[in-house]
């Protein structure tokens, strides 16, 4: 196969994922023959600092004649001013938006000897697979925001949330098709006793289940139940589909569970096309964790999140099963084998750095112990 997968480093410990994600590309196209093109575009903060724009037209037009895009992190310090007009998460939010993906799909699983770096009991961590999808073009993030001056009485300040039927069908039908080939359990995440917009978002999904899929199990939790019961009873949990807020605050709850935020992948993608003769998935691909800006630069970031990353996006755009296990199945193998980053090393411990974590995943994924590089 032959590809294109536009790169987005972006800030902080972005860059440094983002070259480990290419260096398994390489393993993965040397293993089975493709051909992967990685060339490189600007987003977040290093975007407004070389143009003045978080997202240039010239990484949009990239994205959308690559066949998926793999960003590593936006922001830090230096942008971290929230009045200000220009920001580097406009950069994210708006190729989400240019890309038409609405859809973020975050697995959460944990594995068995990493279960001490949670800060869960390790039997309320036996069994954890969950899959998280949440809304990601709607909700109150994209509502009309306003602010307006109530003379001595200070300020007044708006944001307005607001769903339509046709965005909370096809995120529900994304759940949905993952719950059918999982467990067939989906949980709906909403808070229907006091919100407008959530009241529609239960009706819409009971109809949508009803019609669609009326196999599964389909049960209706409030927001805040739902973070309690992430907490006391996760292994419970199969596919949890809710809104865009909702679901930014409970997939972060969510990544104590593995252990380190630094573990775990995500998918943002769109509705399927036709494109070279089949059907395909545009998709964005990251890891959940931030910029971390604190230890850029020093070799210290966990790059397990962003080859989680890598197969997701082999699996979901390129409709590559096989490769995107064997890239699963390398990571499961290097951290059963003992290798942490500096997230997960035991006190005491001696920790690989990020390039050092990346070679134990590699040597799995080529079957010998030489390392690639890109």
């Amino acid at each position: 196969m032959r590809a294109q997968i536009a790169l987005l480093p972006g800030d902080g410990i972005g860059p440094e994922v983002v070259a480990q994600g290419v260096r398994v590309l390489s393993a993965v196209a040397e293993r089975w023959g493709h051909s992967f093109e990685t060339p490189s575009a600007l987003i977040g903060g290093a975007a407004i600092d070389a143009t003045g724009n978080p997202l240039p037209e010239a990484t949009v037009a990239l994205c959308r004649e690559s066949d998926a895009a793999l960003l590593g992190a936006v922001g830090g310090p230096k942008w971290d001013d929230p009045r200000a007009k220009v920001r580097p998460e406009q950069g994210l939010l708006g190729i989400r938006k240019a890309l038409r993906l609405f859809a973020n799909v975050r697995p959460v699983t944990v594995h068995p000897k990493l279960a001490a770096s949670s800060p869960l009991k390790a039997e309320k961590l036996e069994g954890v697979d969950l899959v998280v999808v949440r809304e990601l073009t709607g909700g109150i993030y994209f509502g009309e925001k306003s602010r307006a001056s109530l003379g001595a009485e200070g300020e007044r300040a708006v944001d307005v949330c607001t769903y339509s039927t046709m965005e909370i069908e096809r995120v529900v039908r994304v759940a949905g098709n993952l719950a059918l080939n999982r467990r067939g359990r989906l949980t709906s995440v909403d808070k229907a006793n006091v919100l407008e917009t959530s009241r529609l978002w239960r009706e819409v999904t009971m109809r949508v289940v009803a019609a669609e899929f009326p196999t599964l199990t389909l049960e209706h939790l409030l927001v805040d139940a739902c973070a309690m019961h992430l907490l006391q009873r996760p292994a419970s949990f199969d596919v949890i589909v809710t809104e865009n807020m909702f679901g930014d605050i409970l997939t972060d709850e969510a990544s104590v569970l593995a252990g380190s935020i630094g573990l775990l992948p995500s998918a943002s993608l769109g509705a399927s096309v036709e494109r070279r003769g089949a059907q395909h998935t545009p998709g964005l691909y990251e890891p959940i964790h931030g910029s971390a800006p604190d230890i850029a630069g020093k070799g210290l970031a966990n790059p397990v999140g962003t080859i989680a990353s890598i197969a997701m996006l082999l699996r979901h755009s390129l409709l590559l099963e096989e490769e995107a296990l064997a890239v699963e199945r390398a990571v499961y193998e290097a951290l059963d084998s003992g290798a942490r980053t500096a997230d997960l090393a035991a006190k005491g411990a001696e920790p690989r750095r990020t390039s050092e974590m990346c070679d134990a995943i590699i040597a799995r994924i080529i079957g010998t112990r030489a390392t690639v590089t890109a």
